[in-house]
């Protein structure tokens, strides 16, 4: 029983701590501690007195670590309300996630600008924190800093936080130049991940890394002797394959070619980046990238990662459901131009302002106003392709979509394994969704949504579709325990307040 009170008091200061926007090392400064003690005691893996949970407290200016265990976040949503004003778009999830493991990369001080402050983050900072990276939030918790040291310290892995992110298997394409032979943790047990993890390996092995996955680790060694002596293919055209290959060649002291890349945001603000760092990418924004490598990087950078197109079609489909009119701001059109093609086909009343540049100086934005619309089924199908096409992560939201729209749509999410079982859980709020296999939905529309009490679906666009879908329903809904949408929202229930939705988080007494 102490134990588990021990696990409970570490998770609530860490929370804390987070909160504050402080690393472990930041708040081990403030008491006089190590980061290593930090760590033990937020994982609960060491005593800990009340006049050190007074202190603590004290530095997090945090009543609530003295009081007990806060149990997991829901939320209370009061639907049936129309949005209106304007929002912008944040920063995206799965750039600031590979820009974070390409900061491994560099022997300089790299500052990244209005990173996401999502759970996904958060456990990619306490990664690089227990291996000896330097990082701290700066300009009033906006921007990061990442400072890295001269070794790193393997051993000492946060191996809780690691588990939880399957972002760690981008540690290798890094690590491969700094390491002869190095152990990661990885989330075993995890349904996608052996359809997942060999791609990566076969384009790895390309670099000498050789791994073997056993008892939920990775075990690399690395052989020297060994170049790519010819263009890399991907056997698969994903996204974070291709950022491990990236990250790989980018240090590797010669030209590597890499066919049937992603072309994806995510790896395009990537390459971007490599740039910035003196890495030049021929080929960004098509299927087949040439990288002219350097065997050491030690520069100072400032970047600032595009604007998240999941998040903009998130934001677009909380308008279609709940029949508003809203102006969703900075939308990296590039990446939505098909999902929107779509929409105007369904019968979608908007309009938008001419383009302009991100902050990267790349990325094409645009301001998109979305207005009350009488939707029709489409025609075909809704199904994610690579880049260009309409993008996976999209593909939940026209779930929701379909629902207010007139007729039958056919979704067909041939990607994941699972993914599309989860989308039934609109059924629960009034949704006419039958599952055809575990890859296709069949959506009947239109929908009189009704309020529901509900657990989160353990996906991450599945669950806000169920959110915005309580946003539609009259009453109040309850959905509970949504750790899943602070992994890539950041604030999303204050956000979606501040334009006329009715949120309440809360927590089990």
């Amino acid at each position: 029983m102490a134990d588990d009170y021990l696990v409970r008091i570490g998770k609530l200061i860490r929370d804390a701590r987070q909160h504050r926007g402080w690393t472990q090392s930041q708040l081990a400064e403030a008491l006089g501690t190590s980061q290593s003690a930090v760590n033990r005691i937020e994982r609960g893996n060491q005593n800990i007195s009340l006049e050190m949970i007074a202190r603590i407290g004290e530095a997090l200016d945090s009543e609530i670590v003295s009081l007990g265990y806060a149990g997991p976040m829901h939320l209370r949503v009061v639907g049936g309300r129309r949005l209106s004003g304007a929002i912008d778009v944040k920063t995206s999830k799965n750039a600031c996630v590979a820009l974070l493991c390409a900061s491994l990369l560099n022997q300089g001080r790299t500052v990244l600008r209005r990173v996401a402050r999502i759970e996904e983050v958060y456990r990619l900072l306490e990664v690089l924190g227990s291996i000896g990276v330097r990082t701290r939030w700066i300009n009033d918790g906006v921007d990061l800093e990442i400072v890295p040291s001269a070794e790193l310290d393997l051993a000492a892995i946060d191996a809780d936080a690691a588990r939880r992110t399957r972002s760690i298997i981008m540690f290798l394409g890094p690590l491969l130049h700094r390491m002869d032979h190095f152990k990661l943790p990885y989330a075993g047990g995890c349904d996608l991940g052996t359809r997942t993890v060999e791609p990566h390996m076969i384009a790895l092995r390309r670099f000498g890394l050789d791994i073997a996955a056993t008892e939920g680790q990775y075990h690399a060694m690395v052989d020297r002797s060994v170049r790519p002596d010819r263009p890399i293919v991907l056997t698969e055209r994903g996204d974070t394959v291709t950022e491990n290959a990236l990250l790989a060649a980018a240090r590797h002291d010669g030209i590597t070619v890499i066919r049937n890349a992603s072309s994806n945001y995510m790896v395009q603000d990537l390459c971007f980046f490599l740039e910035a760092l003196g890495v030049k990418v021929d080929g960004i924004g098509t299927t087949t990238l040439t990288v002219h490598g350097v065997p050491t990087i030690d520069v100072d950078v400032d970047y600032s990662p595009s604007e998240d197109p999941v998040e903009a079609m998130s934001l677009v489909a909380a308008a279609v459901v709940t029949e508003s009119q809203l102006t969703v701001r900075r939308v990296p059109i590039e990446f939505l131009e098909i999902e929107l093609a779509v929409l105007e086909e369904m019968g979608l009343d908007h309009d938008r302002t001419p383009e302009y540049f991100a902050d990267n100086g790349r990325t094409r934005l645009v301001d998109l106003t979305v207005r009350p619309s009488k939707l029709e089924a489409p025609i075909d199908k809704i199904h994610p392709m690579p880049f260009p096409g309409l993008n996976i992560d999209n593909v939940p939201f026209f779930a929701a979509i379909a629902a207010v729209a007139q007729g039958k749509t056919l979704i067909h999410d041939w990607v994941y394994d699972n993914r599309a079982i989860y989308l039934t859980d609109l059924n629960r709020l009034g949704g006419r969704l039958q599952l055809l296999d575990p890859h296709r939905v069949l959506v009947e529309g239109p929908t009189r949504w009704r309020a529901a009490e509900m657990m989160c679906p353990p996906a991450l666009r599945p669950a806000v579709v169920v959110l915005l879908a309580m946003m539609a329903a009259e009453g109040t809904s309850v959905l509970r325990n949504v750790y899943v949408i602070n992994r890539g929202y950041e604030d999303l229930a204050e956000r979606l307040n501040s334009i006329g939705a009715q949120i309440e988080t809360f927590r089990d007494i």
